[in-house]
């Protein structure tokens, strides 16, 4: 499972540049949830094959206790929270600020891993530009720059070590077969009801998976003799004394959950309109390439018209999930989950097929041969050949000739064919084009 990374100091002293920097994004603001700051913000980073999950927070002021430096606080302290370890940024051009050894003291006592960070050090002697911040008492200071990247990766490699996360050809296949299912959406749709009502008691027994470093809570179950294993994201971790239940949404289980599954249920409220929390939330299941069914929660409360206009409130907020079977459900009742399990076994199919390169190219030579791409300035892209580039999701990739002039209407035409050849229902599929160099083209540009 991700390990979880917030990035925690007073106000300009870099984070969002070193957020950027981590998540090799180029604007802080990655999600803003309804409810939440603008202060605090997701996003993925990698270093080599380890994956992680990045939050960037706002200007820490912990004794801050009415308007918005409190409420920027809260956002921070909820960020702690969330982490697996808190990168703690310092301003080396400024040196030791009075404010800096109040968030030394306060992220002491959360009992969080803490790694010291001393920013804007570029050109700079880094036994001198840390030497003010051994007093912290938070270990040895890390020079870096996060304009510049100076120093960023050795830090990082420092916080994943630090978390005993191992490179991913380290770790030992896990036996488990079953498919394993998120269960996400946001607060009160449902989702402890349906897992409850899947495992036919009113408690839920979960175990830690091994080798996760987090409480992800992993339930194995049957149904039909085939063994899945629901990840729940709807409890929350035990908190500290110091930590009070700013929120009932985690965002941070949710992306982890996602990241974890093979397939994704997307529970919403038939009660209530799609949210831009709704949309958040499938946006993160399309970014990370999972399997989906949608899963419409307390249908039964509906009189005929408040379902048409919840159909029609699904089918315009959320077009973007076209390649996703809706399903209405009552999960108290426990009507509508075996057709939502027919549809879960098929995404999970069409998320894990095997495309022959022989078809695959075939397929795209009947596609270009009934429509051909659009000419770019004199020349019209030629697609070549095609195969399979990954699963979970399925990745086609395309070779040939000024592919980068390639729309993307005739991307989604592309896309179309192969969703119907290959029977691809409740997966995203990722077409990548790679074009090839024209050797003649290079030799006429250097002479």
């Amino acid at each position: 499972m991700k390990p979880v990374i917030a990035i925690v100091g007073r106000p300009n002293v870099g984070k969002s540049t070193l957020f950027n920097r981590l998540t090799r994004s180029r604007d802080a603001i990655v999600a803003d949830f309804s409810g939440l700051t603008r202060d605090r913000h997701y996003g993925n980073g990698r270093l080599g094959d380890r994956e992680f999950i990045c939050i960037d927070t706002g200007g820490f002021e912990p004794v801050a206790k009415t308007g918005i430096l409190a409420e920027m606080a809260k956002q921070t302290k909820q960020a702690v929270v969330e982490a697996d370890i808190v990168i703690f940024l310092v301003d080396g051009r400024l040196g030791l600020a009075p404010q800096d050894r109040v968030i030394a003291d306060f992220l002491r006592k959360t009992g969080r891993r803490v790694i010291l960070a001393v920013n804007k050090s570029e050109g700079m002697t880094s036994s001198v530009v840390g030497a003010d911040f051994y007093e912290l008492g938070l270990g040895e200071p890390n020079a870096i720059s996060s304009a510049h990247g100076d120093g960023v990766r050795a830090m990082l490699d420092e916080a994943l070590d630090a978390l005993g996360i191992p490179e991913p050809d380290e770790e030992v296949d896990n036996p488990d077969r079953s498919t394993r299912i998120a269960v996400v959406g946001r607060p009160n749709v449902g989702k402890s009801t349906l897992i409850n009502t899947l495992l036919g008691e009113e408690r839920v027994i979960a175990f830690d998976l091994p080798g996760t470093t987090r409480d992800a809570i992993a339930i194995p179950f049957s149904r039909g003799n085939k063994p899945y294993t629901l990840i729940d994201t709807a409890g929350l971790r035990k908190r500290g004394k110091i930590f009070e239940a700013i929120e009932k949404f985690s965002v941070v289980k949710t992306l982890q959950a996602i990241a974890d599954c093979h397939v994704v249920i997307l529970m919403l409220d038939a009660q209530q309109d799609i949210s831009e929390q709704d949309a958040h939330i499938a946006g993160f299941i399309v970014e990370a390439g999972r399997a989906l069914v949608v899963a419409v929660n307390k249908w039964d409360g509906l009189d005929a018209y408040q379902k048409e206009t919840s159909r029609n409130d699904i089918a315009r907020k959320l077009r973007f999930l076209d390649f996703a079977n809706v399903h209405t459900i009552s999960a108290i009742k426990g009507f509508g989950l075996t057709e939502l399990f027919k549809d879960v076994d098929l995404a999970y199919a069409a998320a894990m097929t095997k495309m022959p390169t022989p078809k695959l190219s075939r397929i795209l030579e009947d596609s270009v041969e009934f429509q051909q791409p659009k000419r770019v300035g004199r020349f019209r892209p030629k697609l070549r050949y095609a195969h399979q580039g990954g699963s979970n999701p399925p990745i086609v990739i395309i070779h040939g000739n000024g592919l980068d002039g390639v729309t993307a209407s005739y991307r989604r035409y592309l896309e179309g064919r192969f969703r119907e050849a290959f029977h691809l229902r409740g997966t995203p599929l990722r077409i990548e084009f790679r074009s090839t160099k024209n050797p003649f083209l290079e030799s006429g540009k250097s002479h």
